[in-house]
């Protein structure tokens, strides 16, 4: 039952070559900053990442992003990330844009063993129709669309139906957790964490502080031990080390 790695660079050890990776986090808050960096030195490529955004150019995701190390993303918001722009415009990288809250749900279900779901988000647009550039040619053409989705009518109003996403490896990142991986999060940290971990088939979580088993309340508890199979304790350093993505002060 004792879940805790040694180390960041064991946890991530086994990621191999094009292996699906969901990662937690919300811009840069609650990313797992640490892991992310072990990736980035044990050298995986051609990974499939899911998740909300790829981070900012120079933090987060957009570390692997810009060595190079990312030939797909499947998120909702590439905004902050000009690299991330860039590669997808110049045909470099695979990108399926996807609503947030469908993006949620499709973690959720593939954690839940759900294959699929109906949704009314997308519906009459290119999201349910196909058509949405996922891949450009150099040139700037399209060289891979989006595929047209099975729709359906219940009680008279129109939902596309969205599949599940589960993936190789999920990375996350806690406040607080214990040594058989029930994990604690710290307000809106929160965010993409619980759900990336439920699709991950082994689930990495960086936790800022690992307490016994028992030391957590039941009620307390936001992802249950079952979803998680490594652990890797923070140094104070670790722990301490947040990017504020957008610096904001009042005078």
């Amino acid at each position: 039952m004792d879940k805790t790695s040694p180390s960041a660079a064991a946890a991530v050890a086994d990621i191999g070559h094009g292996a699906s990776v969901a990662v937690g986090g919300f811009g840069l808050c609650g990313i797992p900053s640490t892991l992310i960096s072990a990736l980035h030195t044990q050298g995986a490529t051609s990974l499939r990442v899911v998740s909300n955004n790829c981070g900012t150019d120079d933090h987060g995701l957009g570390i692997l992003l810009g060595a190079g190390r990312i030939a797909r993303v499947t998120g909702s918001y590439v905004g902050e990330n000009k690299e991330f722009a860039r590669q997808y415009l110049t045909g470099e990288l695979e990108v399926e844009l996807v609503p947030q809250g469908t993006l949620a749900e499709r973690l959720r279900a593939g954690g839940c063993g759900i294959p699929a779901f109906y949704t009314p988000a997308g519906v009459g647009t290119p999201l349910a129709d196909g058509g949405i550039p996922w891949r450009h040619h150099t040139d700037g053409t399209v060289a891979i669309a989006s595929p047209a989705k099975e729709t359906r009518s219940f009680d008279h109003r129109d939902f596309v139906l969205e599949q599940a996403i589960t993936c190789d490896f999920a990375l996350v990142r806690a406040a607080r957790g214990d040594r058989h991986g029930n994990l604690v999060f710290d307000k809106s940290a929160r965010n993409f964490n619980p759900l990336a971990a439920m699709a991950g088939r082994i689930t990495i979580a960086e936790v800022e502080e690992v307490v016994e088993p028992g030391t957590l309340g039941p009620d307390e508890i936001h992802l249950p031990g079952v979803f998680v199979q490594r652990v890797v304790a923070l140094t104070a350093q670790q722990a301490s080390d947040k990017q504020i993505e957008k610096r904001t002060v009042q005078l």
